[in-house]
């Protein structure tokens, strides 16, 4: 069953266009050897359009310009020709890349670093303040179902624990991009039906998922519209429901029938269809067959079986739900105090500096002497106070005893050294 959201075919375009998130137009990138002689034509003349709220597919056999795609999304290559924006901005814009959270195909990660020490690592990186970080932190781990082996270092993980710390980080800035360039690699079932619900969700909370990836059944699950590479070009583009209908042919699922009823019904069907198809093609283009479900849904209620009868398992656990914070409206919190923080930063900019008047006869507010005091009595004392208090007190430390012997051994040093320096000079 696709968890695609439905598309409204009658969108209003006008509307769609200031949604805008990504737009391509006319992308190429060449490669060129070492003496500046065309080498691999990676992409050619790409354009496409990704709008907010949209799960967008890059799909294309190895080598035909995907991670290309990706890598000039994300400022990483600089096109050879053509235009692209993100957020209407350049992809170079320091600002944009905040927005943007990026999954590679191999998560690179600190192998002595545990799930937690990872994330506060990447939120760091943002800037977030260490509560927050605290509080993202034990969201994901719960979503990404690793809160109970958050102790254990990313080195001793499986490729799949990588894969779900890995999608953790590409969203601790909470981002309103999500670039994902095979999320589901080496994850289990359960770990990819959990990411596609992720992303569906994600979708439908504002941000937008542009996602790259081979296994075809998740793209379908997910996806509302994909691109289809092959040498560099888009060789296909458009919904899944355009691309993947067949409208000359016609499914009917119904509860089982008696025989002869059965036979009633097809015989109707063959004989109109015997008026336009020759009698053998009108006999095969009629199957009868029993619904199945799929493998991915078996597996699913055997394992939920499983669980509700208490079995253990020492992997990764099923996730809770998505973290609170990934949420549309706080996201477009976000970017108002953004927009709010640049205008504040180019209007201090362009206005010249006015000196701040002083106000005379006003002296800073000074503490109560009962205050101070107990201030004081809070506050560590220093060596030179503590021999003060000591000396006033007439009492003797065991720190000043072992003054004075110092004082006596570095005596005896001297005097030694005096001898010794004296006898080399006589000699």
């Amino acid at each position: 069953m696709s968890l695609a959201r439905a598309v409204n075919p009658n969108e209003n375009e006008t509307s769609t266009a200031a949604e805008t998130v990504v737009m391509v137009q006319g992308l190429s990138k060449v490669f060129k050897d070492f003496w500046g002689r065309p080498k691999a034509h990676a992409v050619n003349n790409v354009s496409f359009q990704v709008r907010r709220g949209e799960v967008f597919g890059l799909l294309g056999p190895n080598g035909s310009g995907k991670s290309t795609t990706v890598k000039l999304l994300l400022g990483l290559l600089n096109p050879t020709r053509g235009h692209i924006e993100v957020f209407g901005r350049s992809t170079r814009h320091v600002a944009t890349k905040r927005r943007i959270g990026y999954l590679p195909e191999e998560s690179y990660l600190y192998r002595y670093m545990d799930s937690a020490e990872t994330l506060d690592f990447f939120g760091s990186l943002f800037n977030l303040s260490s509560d927050e970080r605290q509080q993202r932190i034990e969201q994901l781990l719960e979503m990404v179902g690793l809160d109970k082996v958050r102790r254990r270092t990313v080195g001793e993980f499986s490729k799949g624990m990588q894969r779900r710390i890995g999608l953790a980080q590409a969203l601790i800035n909470d981002p309103d991009l999500v670039i994902l360039d095979e999320p589901t690699s080496g994850l289990d079932p359960i770990g990819c039906r959990e990411v596609k619900d992720l992303i569906v969700e994600l979708a439908r909370r504002g941000k937008t998922v542009i996602l790259s990836s081979h296994l075809l059944a998740d793209v379908e699950d997910v996806c509302d519209r994909v691109v289809i590479y092959y040498g560099g070009k888009i060789q296909a583009m458009g919904s899944l429901k355009e691309l993947l209908s067949t409208p000359d042919r016609l499914r009917i699922t119904m509860p089982v029938l008696e025989r002869e009823t059965l036979e009633k019904v097809l015989a109707m069907i063959r004989a109109d269809l015997g008026r336009k198809l020759p009698e053998t093609a009108a006999q095969e283009s009629v199957v009868v067959d029993s619904p199945s479900q799929n493998l991915e849904s078996y597996f699913l209620d055997i394992v939920k079986k499983a669980r509700s009868s208490a079995e253990e398992t020492s992997g990764a656990v099923s996730g809770g739900t998505v973290a609170r914070y990934l949420r549309s409206e706080d996201s477009e919190r976000v970017q108002a105090k953004d927009r709010i923080l640049e205008r504040l930063a180019s209007s201090k900019e362009s206005a010249p500096e006015t000196p701040v008047p002083e106000k005379k006869g006003e002296a800073p507010a000074a503490l109560s002497e009962d205050a101070s005091q107990k201030l004081s009595a809070l506050l560590p004392k220093t060596p030179l106070q503590a021999s003060t208090e000591q000396a006033a007190s007439g009492e003797t430390s065991p720190a000043s005893l072992q003054s004075e012997e110092r004082r006596e051994n570095l005596k005896k040093a001297g005097e030694k050294l005096s001898d010794l320096l004296g006898n080399k000079g006589n000699k």
